[in-house]
């Protein structure tokens, strides 16, 4: 059988993780890998899931094994209504539609959202698994201007103005993949402009709770909350194989996202839901998020130490309150995917940028360091592998041969 004659049209626009990719030619021994956007395993509370899964097989037993609402466990959207009163989003659990990952609201939402043409507009550099869950329904990707504190409200004011845009996708705390966050003077903004025009944004926020420094900014869901879908997942503060995300959208879009997910999967996991709850009313979060944060702050703090002494002047880099990432600008004419290839024959690795950017080809000079999978000395050791061949690709730019250094044959340069 022929099973490409089979596809779908928009099977044109899906493609593999460039991502997961990387990650797989990376995973041989010896490579130190900063390539991956992955929870370090020592995050993950061992001790606290033996317990709360004793708990949850004694309080619901056999339930926490069947089937259950779409919409998600009761107990649940109960104990997510609370945490979210923490951020100051008012919601009641019955507004809550659980997901499996934040990956499935993204899907969603494009799937009822968006049709062929649709105009989606969103901060250049993105997260890339938007862009995968968007890219299948056909949009035109609009991309906002943004600075070192992200999206520029004004720049976001003039394109809704030029033309209709179906959706706005914005990560507004330590962005994947700039680890950049949205002050609250521009979040005012945008909430404004979102108001004025009627305009949807998702914002989705993954890494909120992961801050290292300074305090925590109202979400934008708190200032515009009938314009706004809300994401956020438990997978960076509890366990991401459990695969725990919920929204809190407006009526109309919370209603067709349950029926969008009753098409692909009825629910999630029933018992994944109850050890959630479990860890929520129990308390467990509060007394473990800190010892995440102490686990990745420092690890945070060698890897920009080191970029300091190791990297050339000619680079710059962010230097984020929290997240996951570390965003890097490197000179204008060089790419970041040959020089990739030098590093992981070098033992390190990291990704490229270009990946982030909805229109080909943009931000080849740019790349993406991820620091919670390894200790402090690990990346410190790696950001001077990456220093040096930072510092070899400099020399050949230098010599007039940046015809080579945009290619491949940067690879053999080095030898």
């Amino acid at each position: 059988m022929q099973a490409e004659n089979l596809l779908a049209d928009r099977t044109r626009n899906m493609g593999a993780s460039a991502i997961r990719e990387i990650l797989k030619v990376v995973s041989r021994p010896g490579t130190i890998s900063l390539a991956g956007g992955i929870p370090a395993p020592q995050s993950f509370p061992m001790a606290i899931i033996r317990e709360i899964t004793e708990a949850v097989l004694q309080k619901y037993g056999s339930e926490a094994f069947q089937y259950g609402l779409t919409e998600g466990f009761p107990p649940l959207r109960e104990a997510l209504a609370a945490y979210l009163e923490t951020k100051g989003i008012a919601a009641t659990p019955e507004q809550i539609l659980i997901s499996t990952g934040s990956q499935g609201v993204l899907d969603g939402l494009g799937k009822i959202l968006i049709s062929a043409g649709d105009r989606v507009a969103l901060e250049a550099p993105t997260y890339l698994g938007a862009l995968q869950a968007f890219t299948p329904y056909e949009p035109r990707y609009v991309q906002i201007e943004t600075d070192d504190q992200g999206m520029l409200p004004e720049a976001l004011d003039a394109a809704l103005a030029r033309h209709p845009v179906k959706l706005i996708y914005l990560v507004p705390n330590f962005q994947n993949p700039t680890g950049r966050t949205l002050p609250m003077e521009r979040r005012l903004a945008v909430a404004e402009i979102i108001q004025r025009h009627d305009t949807l944004l998702v914002e989705d926020d993954p890494y909120g709770d992961l801050r290292y420094e300074g305090t925590p900014i109202a979400p934008i869901k708190t200032l515009a909350p009938e314009h706004v879908v809300y994401i956020s997942t438990l997978s960076k503060v509890f366990a991401p194989g459990l695969r725990m995300g919920f929204c809190l959208a407006p009526e109309p879009v919370q209603r067709w996202l349950v029926l969008a997910k009753q098409g692909v999967d009825l629910h999630t996991s029933t018992f994944d839901q109850a050890l959630a709850a479990e860890y929520l009313f129990g308390g467990h979060l509060g007394c473990h998020l800190p010892k995440i944060i102490e686990l990745y702050r420092p690890r945070q703090q060698a890897m920009l130490t080191a970029m300091d002494r190791f990297f050339p002047s000619s680079f710059s880099w962010s230097r984020p309150d929290g997240g996951m990432f570390v965003w890097v600008q490197g000179p204008v004419g060089w790419d970041m995917e040959a020089v990739n290839r030098t590093a992981v024959e070098r033992g390190a690795a990291f990704v490229p940028g270009t990946f982030f950017f909805a229109h080909p080809g943009e931000g080849k000079e740019t790349l993406r360091l991820n620091y919670t999978m390894a200790d402090e000395a690990t990346l410190s050791r790696a950001i001077k592998i990456l220093g040096g061949v930072f510092e070899e690709g400099a020399k050949v730019f230098q010599k007039g041969t940046s015809s080579a250094f945009r290619s491949s044959s940067m690879v053999s340069a080095r030898c």
